[in-house]
């Protein structure tokens, strides 16, 4: 099935339509905050600490009297990077390996395949959370440690569409004419699963920004001055007694990029394979 169609489909899709509104929500404070930002987001003034919303601070303020906009917006940019960065890792790392071994099967297949479910053995975070403590706490490892966690994925769903397709009448074809592996690979095979790592995109998109909000909660993510959704909630359960709204607005991003990129996810994966 061609993008195009997908797009198409998408677009009469509830869940897509609902997804991109959340998603495009915080894409939209994010452009916003590249030109405007509305206060220095680590910018203190005690004096106004657990201010309620108001037209000078539209989402309050924290306990120390930063503005939660602000925070948030500049959080946003982080999580996009985050999440952008940890999926191109694992599609570039994992979608390269699953290739290779659903392309050449054999003792190739074999041996990624048991390397892929060694990583799997370990729990996700645990792993996080190990490569965290060996190679320190900073935002680049962080998204190494997250796209380490991801190869899996895209290893599984990439050999698996290599595997339907290494075999077709169009490839053997294509063999006929002479066409090499290289040739077979990107431009017969890749095409066709295209769609799947789409959907696989999505959905590690939201998984990299909630485990990045577990880890920055815990304090072994993004670590301060620099805002985080984790980090923010994390601060803000301290203060839920004084100022219960605090906790929400952190909460509420998270759940929107989450939620937002799981429903576009589902709404792919469905029209995908309504399709087929």
């Amino acid at each position: 099935m061609r993008v195009s169609t997908i797009l198409k489909k998408c677009l009469r899709n509830k869940n897509f339509i609902l997804g991109s509104s959340m998603v495009g929500l915080m894409v939209l404070l994010m452009v916003v905050g590249f030109f405007y930002m509305p206060y220095d987001p680590n910018a203190m003034d005690t004096e106004n600490a657990l201010q309620f919303f108001s037209l000078k601070h539209p989402l309050g303020t924290d306990q120390f009297g930063r503005d939660v906009l602000s925070r948030i917006m500049e959080g946003t940019r982080v999580s996009f990077l985050v999440g952008a960065l940890t999926v191109v890792f694992g599609l570039l790392v994992g979608g390269a390996i699953g290739s290779l071994a659903g392309y050449y099967g054999g003792k190739v297949d074999e041996v990624i395949m048991k390397l892929i479910d060694t990583q799997m053995a370990f729990p996700g975070i645990l792993l996080a959370l190990m490569l965290i403590a060996v190679f320190g706490n900073s935002i680049q490892n962080l998204i190494l440690a997250l796209g380490v966690m991801s190869i899996p994925r895209f290893a599984r769903i990439s050999r698996s569409g290599f595997i339907k397709y290494r075999d077709a009448e169009f490839i053997k074809a294509a063999r006929s004419r002479g066409a090499g592996d290289g040739r077979i690979i990107f431009l017969h095979i890749l095409p066709n699963i295209v769609p799947e790592l789409i959907v696989t995109s999505s959905l590690g998109f939201a998984g990299a920004v909630m485990s990045e909000a577990g880890l920055s909660y815990l304090g072994l993510g993004i670590q301060p001055p620099t805002p985080s959704f984790g980090k923010m909630l994390s601060e803000a359960q301290g203060e839920i007694l004084k100022a219960g709204w605090y906790v929400l607005v952190p909460a509420l991003a998270i759940t929107l990029l989450v939620m937002g990129f799981n429903l576009i996810g589902d709404a792919l994966q469905e029209v995908t394979e309504h399709g087929r």
